[in-house]
């Protein structure tokens, strides 16, 4: 045999080789890709419940979707980048705070009003309630571009935590420097109850406590154990002012170029991320509490009558939402928790 018949067959084999790689590649290839983006680090109960999602979706496709996790901001810095990108269908699934989509749909911030939830139980009886559905067509309506497919939790309840003034009533927050966001919601909450808001980046709280710029903040004790705050933080007052709702979007034009039977495992994807990111919270907080108090820092429990006094301080951030958004959301929400609690 000549070398140019043995070169040619060689070649021969070599194309052939490489087409039925690539025939296996496009078989084993899937047929969609789902980027979930989070701000939050792969320790954060965010990435546990997408986790979850991601095992339950490419189980359920077997092997026709793959789901990429992009964490501690690797696709995008913050939540207005992240939405527009939802917006556009660059990115398909993302979570914001109450407080966060407030930016986008101001009425939304109902859910961020203080002391609306008793506890866990009325708050995961509420956003499992047909106000989640309502919520989410209203938005659909507005044209935001983006889904609500489910609400868990992220980081458990605000408290209010100070570094040398314990706070029991009301009137132990006048005149105190309170770290808030820079949204006006917050602000005016901490305002109404007497204290001084102090708008403060959350990677300059630490140091902002070390100073003294602030004497205290508002967070979840989880946020306070795990960013060291308890190194200046001896008080944390557990009034629960706000649940820390983790409100899960989907690209509106992501989702529609889904077919019905990949739409079905993306719900049943979010409904293993709600079970993670409602429980993880609540054990992780236990665990928080117990370092807090280990570190030396000092837990106070309210008293209902000591609660209830809060609840009248802040009974003006009612009519403040009402003026900026109008009643029609406050009076979905009033009777929704109404008959949660009588369930």
């Amino acid at each position: 045999m000549s070398e140019r018949r043995i070169l040619n067959i060689i070649f021969a084999l070599i194309v052939a080789g490489c087409l039925y790689g690539l025939a296996v590649s496009a078989a084993t290839r899937p047929e969609f890709t789902i980027r979930i983006a989070i701000l939050a680090s792969p320790d954060d109960e965010d990435y546990a419940g997408a986790m979850a999602f991601k095992e339950t979706v490419e189980a359920k496709t077997t092997g026709r979707v793959e789901v990429k996790i992009y964490a501690s901001g690797q696709y995008c810095g913050g939540e207005r980048e992240c939405i527009e990108n939802m917006q556009s269908g660059v990115l398909d699934i993302f979570m914001t705070t109450f407080g966060g989509f407030g930016n986008f749909f101001g009425a939304g911030q109902v859910f961020d009003l203080p002391y609306v939830f008793d506890d866990d139980r009325i708050a995961e009886c509420v956003l499992d309630g047909p106000i989640l559905t309502e919520f989410g067509e209203e938005v659909l309506d507005k044209g935001l571009g983006v889904r609500l497919m489910t609400i868990g939790n992220t980081g458990g309840w605000r408290d209010f935590a100070t570094t040398s003034t314990p706070i029991r009533l009301p009137a132990d927050l006048k005149g105190l420097k309170v770290r808030t966001t820079p949204a006006p919601f917050e602000q005016e909450f901490v305002r109404e109850l007497g204290a001084n808001p102090t708008p403060i980046a959350w990677s300059e709280v630490y140091l902002a406590l070390a100073t003294g710029v602030v004497s205290g903040t508002k967070n979840s004790v989880q946020d306070i154990v795990s960013m060291k705050l308890n190194e200046h933080i001896k008080h944390i007052t557990t009034d629960h002012h706000a649940y820390m709702g983790a409100m899960w979007w989907m690209s509106e034009r992501r989702w529609n170029e889904m077919p019905d039977d990949i739409q079905r495992a993306i719900e049943e994807g979010f409904a293993a991320l709600k079970i993670v990111t409602r429980e993880e919270p609540k054990r992780r907080q236990q665990e928080a509490y117990a370092a807090f108090e280990k570190s030396g820092g000092t837990l106070h429990a309210l008293t209902d009558e000591e609660k209830q006094r809060f609840r009248k301080a802040s009974e003006g951030m009612r009519a403040w939402y009402v003026r900026n958004y109008g009643s029609e959301w406050l009076e979905k929400l009033d009777a929704a928790v109404a008959g949660c609690a009588k369930s």
